[in-house]
């Protein structure tokens, strides 16, 4: 592995270790001519992927990418990078396990959106105003009211009284 601080060909492995639930093995290198440590991530690939873009262009599907993406959406939000890290490697399995070798970006957009739903509303917000293109602020009106039906959805369903009780009676008696 090439270090990134000189620009070695030769780095040594100093400990490896599983990461992201095993889907990953993270390992921390050495350079043995400049001295510096660095991390690095080996994880399975299932297959080459290309983004079909809008445009119509078609680009290979670049992880660090999405990553990225994610995180600009995350900035200052207080949600564990392990959370984050777990979201990401579950999208690209996704990808991969969908069997085709070129996935449209608005299907990636999407998985993004849905996990981001799961993970925190002002993310999703954020993600969504550069996704879905927003150009006035009755976008994220519009976006913030869906959120608000969906907890409201969840907050009934969750106090719903079990079948074959009485509403009134907690208890079933």
């Amino acid at each position: 592995m090439r270090c990134p601080y000189c620009g070695s060909q030769d780095s040594q492995v100093k400990d490896s270790r599983p990461a992201e639930d095993g889907a990953a093995i993270r390992r921390r290198r050495i350079c043995p001519d400049c001295s510096g440590r660095f991390t690095t991530f080996e994880r399975v690939q299932l297959r080459e992927l290309h983004v079909l873009k809008k445009s119509g262009k078609r680009v290979p599907f670049v992880r660090d990418k999405l990553a990225r993406s994610v995180e600009i959406a995350l900035r200052k939000r207080p949600v564990d990078p392990q959370r984050v890290e777990r979201m990401i490697s579950g999208i690209v399995r996704r990808l991969e396990q969908m069997g085709e070798p070129e996935v449209r970006s608005e299907a990636i957009g999407a998985m993004v959106m849905e996990a981001l739903r799961g993970l925190d509303d002002v993310a999703y917000v954020r993600f969504a105003s550069v996704y879905r293109d927003f150009a006035e602020a009755s976008d994220f009106e519009s976006v913030i009211g869906e959120l608000a039906r969906s907890h409201t959805a969840i907050a009934i369903e969750t106090v719903k009284p079990a079948p074959g009780s009485e509403e009134g009676d907690p208890h079933g008696d």
